[in-house]
């Protein structure tokens, strides 16, 4: 097991460091950000319809143009069916404000998603793996692209400090479509995250750390974002 944990965090180490030099390799025609991203998630179980069904409730709140300006807010409700302890299956809603950098001028979007979530104990550790399809809907345009979401995170407690643990994370987006209001398909960005997790209780949880953003737009400079992520979930019984 221990083998498998220290593949996952090699694996994990290998896509930031690609990640943070495609950044270099482009920083010629490269338009950089400091931000602020936070979040909150309250999962649980629906007592009322069974053991096996589960909600899931986000809301996040990014802060752009040097971490001075709210520029995007989302709000992501879903329910979700337990197929075991490590397994689930969810469909859920996303609504999206999007202003600037994101954005040339203020936008709404709708989405639905459709997840498949897994987590599984290393060792110590736990690796959690999340398969996301997105069909979005803009104000801009009529057409209606999806959306592919791959991700992969590593969470080792630390020996010393029973409480905190080691956090890593990458996600990789790809848009699977082109639509008339902008995305185009192939490689739409890659997230990656480095930090800390704490746990204030069984319910309780906190994550913070560095996050980079790596956006590939194919008529505009590509974005690259440095933000510092504080991100709180609540996982209830």
């Amino acid at each position: 097991m221990h083998g498998f944990l220290l593949l996952g965090f090699m694996y994990l180490l290998m896509i930031l460091l690609c990640s943070f030099g495609t950044g270099v390799v482009q920083a010629e025609d490269m338009l950089e950000d400091s931000q602020i991203w936070s979040s909150i998630l309250a999962t649980g179980t629906l007592k009322p319809a069974g053991e096996h069904w589960r909600y899931w409730m986000e809301g996040v709140a990014r802060f752009g143009n040097d971490m001075s300006t709210l520029s995007q807010g989302m709000i992501r409700p879903g329910v979700g069916y337990a197929l075991n302890p490590n397994a689930s299956l969810w469909l859920g809603y996303a609504h999206v404000v999007t202003d600037t950098p994101f954005a040339r001028t203020t936008f709404d979007e709708n989405r639905i998603w459709q997840q498949f979530l897994w987590t599984q104990p290393l060792g110590a550790g736990t690796f959690t793996a999340r398969f996301r399809l997105e069909q979005r809907f803009a104000d801009s345009g009529d057409d209606v692209p999806w959306r592919f979401r791959q991700f992969f995170k590593m969470s080792y407690p630390i020996a010393a400090l029973p409480k905190v643990s080691a956090v890593a994370w990458d996600e990789v987006f790809v848009n699977l479509d082109d639509a008339d209001w902008g995305p185009q398909s192939g490689l739409d960005q890659n997230r990656a995250f480095v930090g800390a997790g704490y746990a204030f209780s069984k319910v309780v949880r906190a994550e913070v750390g560095y996050f980079n953003q790596f956006i590939n737009l194919p008529i505009n400079p590509n974005r690259m974002t440095h933000a510092l992520s504080i991100n709180l979930f609540l996982t209830f019984p």
